[in-house]
């Protein structure tokens, strides 16, 4: 019974090996060529996206029958009617206490541009001579990248309603202004939602994982031949050893 244990052990440990050995040399795999088209073509949207804006807040009371609306970039803030909304929200907020929306107060516009540019380059390099691993690494970067930008976004408007100067004018509850969907404050009806940039940085996001799932796939297609046409070669020498 030691000895079955021993060698069901054996055989477990050389199990793992081989499945570590199978990833491994699945990851240093260089992709393919349809599958650099495609990383390459993903260039198209990620590049667009810094031209347009990420995210929209719009504001609609009785008194603003247009709307008032914000769009934010990956690098700058813009006002509706040639940026004059950002003032007349900027006067709505001074009478509740909320601190002046600038683009200086936006920070991480500051890091965006380089963190899109650093994905730009590296998707090209991927493209380029990239291997599996390579594109695997560039969708995590690309997926933590946006999780902790939108993470920010929605720190700094936490900020923004609940940093309340006490003397305003108009006294209110600290509150979470809106990030995603619809809100009433007072007669304001402020809405908020992603917009054509964050649109294309999705279609990048969903191609890089599209295009992880058609490199594994094509890989297990390539190792399966492989297995299969090693099989039938030892089948076929079997055979004439008989003869």
């Amino acid at each position: 019974s030691v000895v079955k244990a021993m060698i069901s052990h054996t055989k477990g440990r050389s199990v793992m090996n081989q499945t570590h050995h199978s990833w491994r040399s699945a990851l240093d795999a260089p992709l393919d060529r349809s599958v650099r088209i495609l990383v390459l073509l993903l260039l198209v949207p990620l590049l667009l996206s810094f031209t347009q804006p990420l995210w929209r807040i719009s504001l609609q009371a009785p008194q603003y029958p247009n709307g008032l609306t914000m769009d934010i970039y990956a690098y700058k803030l813009r006002g509706g009617n040639d940026g004059q909304d950002i003032n007349e929200i900027n006067e709505l907020n001074h009478y509740i206490g909320m601190k002046k929306i600038e683009r200086s107060e936006f920070t991480d516009l500051d890091w965006i541009p380089f963190a899109f540019g650093i994905l730009a380059l590296l998707a090209l390099r991927v493209a380029a001579i990239g291997n599996l691993r390579s594109l695997v690494d560039l969708s995590v970067l690309t997926f933590y990248v946006s999780l902790f930008a939108m993470a920010r976004f929605v720190y700094r408007e936490y900020v923004f309603g609940h940093n309340l100067d006490p003397h305003a004018a108009v006294k209110i509850k600290p509150f979470m202004p809106v990030i995603l969907g619809t809100k009433q404050l007072a007669n304001f009806t402020t809405r908020g939602m992603p917009y054509t940039g964050s649109v294309l940085l999705g279609i990048f996001v969903l191609g890089l994982v599209t295009a992880m799932i058609w490199a594994f796939s094509r890989r297990r297609r390539t190792e399966s031949r492989a297995v299969r046409g090693a099989e039938e070669l030892g089948r076929s020498l079997a055979a004439g050893r008989a003869n």
